[in-house]
């Protein structure tokens, strides 16, 4: 069995407020460590925002998740069009580890390792309020990540707003209550 064929896409709690999840993509590493820290790469799959590349270092990302896929799928209520959140950069290691602040709450840390050709992504979610916000999270997670391995992997993503429905159920139903 390869290591490609053992990540799970489901992310996992490795602590009562901390969601793991992980993706195997295709290297190298630089390429992927682009998709993390470069806003015009990063804004493919995620959200957007210049980036200091130093430790302390603030930043803005901005997420328009109707960019993402096309189509973009409809828009839940209660969801704007565009969302920002301040962060900072708390740890670098460049094209390693980058971790950062995700709003005044929690950490994210984005770690980068080399499996042969492939890189496999691991991102830990620290500190996540409540179970309501974990579905939400690790919805967003899963769903942000299959969109980059889909581009990563030149292939169409599923539509953003579609997908992320499905997989909050499905959370929902394997996270803890």
């Amino acid at each position: 069995m390869t290591d490609v064929a053992t990540v799970d896409a489901y992310g996992v709690l490795t602590e009562p407020a901390t969601l793991k999840i992980q993706r195997q993509l295709p290297g190298p590493i630089e390429r992927i460590w682009a998709y993390l820290t470069e806003s015009d790469q990063r804004r493919q799959w995620l959200a957007s925002g210049e980036m200091e590349l130093k430790v302390g270092a603030p930043f803005t990302f901005t997420w328009r998740n109707e960019e993402l896929s096309d189509p973009p799928g409809r828009r839940p209520e209660g969801f704007s069009e565009e969302n920002s959140m301040e962060s900072r950069i708390t740890e670098l290691h460049a094209p390693y580890k980058l971790s950062f602040t995700w709003g005044d709450s929690g950490e994210v840390t984005f770690e980068l390792e080399p499996v042969g050709d492939e890189v496999l992504l691991t991102v830990i979610h620290r500190r996540i309020s409540d179970r309501a916000n974990m579905i939400t999270v690790s919805a967003g997670w899963h769903m942000h990540l299959d969109i980059l391995t889909a581009k990563a992997r030149g292939r169409k993503p599923e539509p953003f707003w579609e997908g992320w429905l499905r997989l909050k159920e499905d959370y929902d139903r394997r996270l803890p209550a």
